[in-house]
């Protein structure tokens, strides 16, 4: 007993649980940056209300997020196409909301608005936490699948743990990665 507790069966359960934890952080994160939408956008639409379009796409992208989040089968960690399908959902979730911000440097009253600032800052620091979230899952799902396919863990892998699938993480999207362009 002391042997096979000490030769690492239990480490690919262990790194799996700890995965699907960072993952449930991934997701409370992406819930929160929703909830606070709306308060944002009706903050900015009581002194924007000509830039309607804008807050349409916010809207419109927070609910193709939310959807896309609700929708979010259990094999999601394992599924490619499903999981690029929730990432670029919160790609355009992210885009709308820079565009968002960005309307509101068009308004000094709104930026002064004591309401938005506190809003902007909540979402704010809700994106930071996103991506803290999501450095850690990505971290944990490194140690995941190095564990699948290095030894000790590769002949667990596949003699009891059979059906354990190397999991997914996040990618760059194409446009964060082009620098941006200045032009005066």
């Amino acid at each position: 007993g002391l042997l096979v507790a000490g030769c690492g069966v239990n480490t690919i359960p262990t790194y799996e649980e700890n995965a699907k934890a960072k993952w449930s952080d991934v997701q409370n994160q992406y819930q929160r940056r929703a909830d606070l939408i709306p308060n944002l956008v009706e903050t900015v639409k009581g002194y924007a209300a000509q830039e309607r379009q804008v807050l349409e796409e916010v809207t419109n992208a927070r609910a193709r997020a939310t959807q896309v989040q609700v929708q979010i089968p259990p094999d999601i960690l394992t599924n490619p196409a499903v999981f690029k399908q929730f990432q670029e959902a919160q790609a355009q979730l992210s885009g709308a909301l820079g565009r968002l911000l960005a309307v509101s440097e068009r308004y000094p009253d709104l930026k002064s608005n004591q309401n938005f600032l506190a809003l902007q800052s909540q979402l704010e620091g809700t994106e930071n936490r996103i991506a803290v979230a999501r450095r850690d899952y990505i971290e944990a799902v490194r140690q995941y699948n190095t564990e699948l396919r290095t030894f000790p863990g590769l002949i667990w892998a596949s003699t009891l743990y059979r059906n354990n699938k190397a999991m997914e993480t996040f990618t760059v999207a194409e446009d964060v990665t082009r620098p941006p362009q200045v032009k005066f």
